[in-house]
């Protein structure tokens, strides 16, 4: 099997993890929640030698999507962005009024190429996705999981020692939990995962130690 590789970019004012993963032989590469500062992601991608295929989105939040475009235009205008969930449409159409409230530049709305849904799977070279649609933190949440790698990308889903916000007017926090505990930590305690700030961390050690997933809502 191909070795691969993962470089994550904090990226604007709320540190959001925008991730790069390739295969080290090929280059083929995809690019996971550019949220903004799409200049610099473009740079680490040249730097890198990268050849992306794909911009993979987890939600719609501004921080996770508000450079998607820009950084789509920059490699060329042909790579393709997939997700999330239709159901965060509205969050997406909203990036760039949004943004401007919060005096953020360089934030555009984003429109993907094919909006994705539970039981759909992303694939590229050597990586092989399973899609599990995790609402709570947003309605179209989607959470990306190489069964095959035993690796993750949730999003605002699940932190170190956390969960995602759910205090917006359109949040569930009893949902968010109950996907967390019913979809995710099923899947075996050794899937570690990148999640959209903070440090990495693994299903097991948060079966174990989040205090959030104690009590089974």
């Amino acid at each position: 099997m191909p070795d691969f590789k993962l470089a994550i970019l904090p990226v604007t004012q709320f540190e959001q993890n925008c991730s790069l993963l390739w295969e080290e032989d090929s280059k083929r590469a995809m690019v996971v929640d550019p949220g903004g500062d799409a200049d610099e992601i473009f740079a680490n991608i040249e730097k890198l030698g990268l050849k992306v295929e794909l911009i993979l989105l987890t939600h719609g939040h501004l921080d996770h999507v508000g450079g998607a475009m820009a950084l789509k235009e920059m490699l060329g205008g042909a790579v393709p962005i997939h997700g999330p969930d239709i159901r965060d449409k509205f969050l997406m159409d909203g990036v760039a009024a949004s943004a401007e409230g919060m005096g953020m530049t360089g934030m555009a709305n984003c429109t993907p190429d094919l909006w994705l849904e539970e039981g759909d799977t992303v694939d590229l070279g050597m990586f092989h996705f399973d899609i599990y649609h995790c609402p709570g933190h947003s309605p179209g949440s989607l959470v990306y999981v190489d069964k095959n790698l035993r690796f993750a990308f949730v999003g605002d889903v699940l932190f170190c020692r956390s969960v995602g916000r759910s205090d917006f007017e359109y949040g569930d926090g009893t949902l968010l939990v109950r996907s967390i505990r019913r979809k995710l930590l099923p899947l075996g305690d050794d899937i570690g995962f990148i999640c959209g700030h903070g440090p990495a961390s693994s299903f097991g050690e948060e079966r174990k130690q989040n205090p959030f997933l104690q009590f089974a809502p």
